[in-house]
């Protein structure tokens, strides 16, 4: 029998000030930019009272404003104050015996959650505030050791939740669908979307509605990477092509990608492969990324309106993200957003307040993280004043135009040699992650800023696809003078516009 309990915590208003736990060789240096983030966008801690071993997983707000918390050890927790300044919150403990909850999402009354085995409907049948109806929508896949992780959605306009599953060990798939993405009905139907993952740490749309999954660096993936979850797609990893006799309404590819090769050359050979959309250069943008959301506030959380904001769990950061498609192929940019977390970062969720909130944990048994705190529930608030960023990178058939949070400089922006640009790629192999190969030094013929300095048209000699376009930005200047909050952004081309 569960029993509820309400536990309220005092008063605290403190900014995480994390120190690594493992040396800089471990994780890698950050981008030494907390202390000047915090001037804009302040971390907020929510405190978590002695004997709640929260451990945060999934997130999610409930129609009466209360913030719901689902736990690695299977609990979920809704949160009263959480979103307060300062915040006063009521931990209320709403439903036990699931297991790894890294995804939660509301309908109709009810929660569901996505879990290690299963995709569950959880409500409070008779009002008394407690979890007493517990229904098990789909266990359809298999599942058997600790690597086999699932991932699962916001319920999409028709009820469905996307769940991505992981690999068997992250490298071979043992087990029913592991290695694909399904889509889960409202009435309790598992339908297989499409192949090829390795080890999804998330899965969230963008603004425009489209389903993506966030993969992890390791063995055909070069780099963490955002990939769009499209019906029939085989999404880079073989090992999980065992599994197309199980899903007959999914055309097998006729053909395996070969290994030591380049996604560009690959994509000619299997039809079916569905590149990237955003790629994350390890460690200098995130090592372990996990769960993300779009910013659908309005305004609320400041100049990023309708782009993802992505949590990392090794390096304890929040990452940005743009997408745009491009003949037909999703590809975008990453940008640095906020450093500087207590603990591993495992999901993000925004407020009706527009405040970011981030949750997770370590497990210094497995993976290093950075964040030295075993758990912990933090908020991100904008305090009103609009930093000097790089807003948004996009392409052009000869170039990039770079959108700007405030007006440049016009002298500045408008010499060519205030942008450095160079791109990379990575082997698309068998083998564990990448090295950067293939670099190219990009020079820029002319920089053209708009009327109103919000924006600068860059044309450059070449663009090329399968890399990763790197923009060093750090001579640009604000109208005023001032330099960018963060000079870095990276686009990763797909496709060149035809036109």
């Amino acid at each position: 029998m569960v029993t509820a309990r309400h536990i309220v915590v005092p008063l605290l208003l403190a900014l995480a000030s994390a120190s690594p736990v493992r040396s800089e060789d471990d994780l890698g240096a950050m981008w030494g930019t907390a202390e000047a983030e915090a001037r804009y966008y302040p971390i907020v801690t929510i405190p978590i009272p002695p004997g709640v071993p929260l451990r945060p997983g999934g997130l999610e707000v409930i129609p009466d404003g209360r913030l719901a918390v689902g736990t690695r050890r299977g609990d979920i927790y809704f949160v009263k104050g959480a979103f307060d300044t300062p915040p006063r919150p009521e931990y209320h403990l709403f439903a036990t015996g699931q297991d790894e909850i890294f995804s939660l999402s509301w309908r109709d009354g009810a929660l569901t959650a996505t879990t290690w085995g299963e995709v569950t409907r959880i409500s409070d049948a008779d009002g008394d505030g407690v979890a007493d109806r517990y229904e098990a929508l789909t266990s359809n896949w298999g599942y058997a050791e600790g690597h086999e992780f699932a991932f699962g959605s916001k319920h999409d306009p028709e009820g469905n939740i996307w769940v991505a599953l992981g690999l068997s060990g992250s490298y071979e798939s043992h087990n029913l669908f592991r290695g694909w993405a399904v889509k889960v009905t409202p009435q309790g139907r598992m339908v297989p979307v499409c192949s090829g993952l390795r080890s999804p740490g998330g899965v969230g749309t963008n603004a425009a509605g489209a389903m993506f999954v966030m993969e992890s660096q390791g063995p055909w993936n070069g780099c963490c990477s955002l990939k769009p979850l499209q019906e029939g797609a085989f999404l880079g990893h073989p090992a999980s092509y065992n599994w197309y006799p199980f899903a007959p309404h999914v055309p097998a590819p006729a053909v395996e990608p070969r290994s030591d090769s380049r996604m560009a050359i690959e994509r000619r050979r299997v039809k079916e492969l569905v590149p990237p959309a955003v790629r994350f250069p390890y460690i200098k943008m995130g090592r372990s990324i996990s769960g993300f959301r779009t910013d659908t506030t309005g305004g609320k959380f400041g100049p990023f309106r309708n782009q993802i904001f992505l949590g990392d769990y090794a390096l304890s950061i929040i990452l940005r993200a743009t997408t745009e498609r491009v003949n037909g192929v999703w590809q975008g940019a990453c940008y640095p957003f906020r450093e500087g977390l207590a603990t591993g970062i495992m999901n993000v969720e925004f407020t009706p307040k527009g405040q970011l909130v981030a949750g997770g944990f370590t497990t210094t048994s497995q993976w290093p993280v950075r964040g030295t705190e075993p758990f912990a529930l933090q908020r991100i608030d904008w305090n009103g004043v609009t930093p000097f960023e790089i807003e948004e990178v996009s392409i052009r058939r000869d170039g990039f135009l770079v959108r700007f949070t405030l007006p440049v400089d016009p002298q500045v922006a408008a010499q060519p040699g205030s942008y450095t640009i160079t791109s990379c790629t990575h082997v698309y192999h068998a083998g564990y992650g990448s090295p950067e190969v293939d670099h190219v030094a990009h020079r820029v013929s002319r920089a053209v800023p708009a009327e109103d300095g919000l924006s600068v048209r860059l044309y450059l000699d070449q663009i090329i696809p399968d890399h990763i376009h790197d923009f060093d930005l750090s001579k640009v200047r604000s109208r005023d003078g001032k330099p960018l909050l963060h000079g870095k952004a990276y686009y990763t081309v797909n496709e060149v516009p035809l036109e």
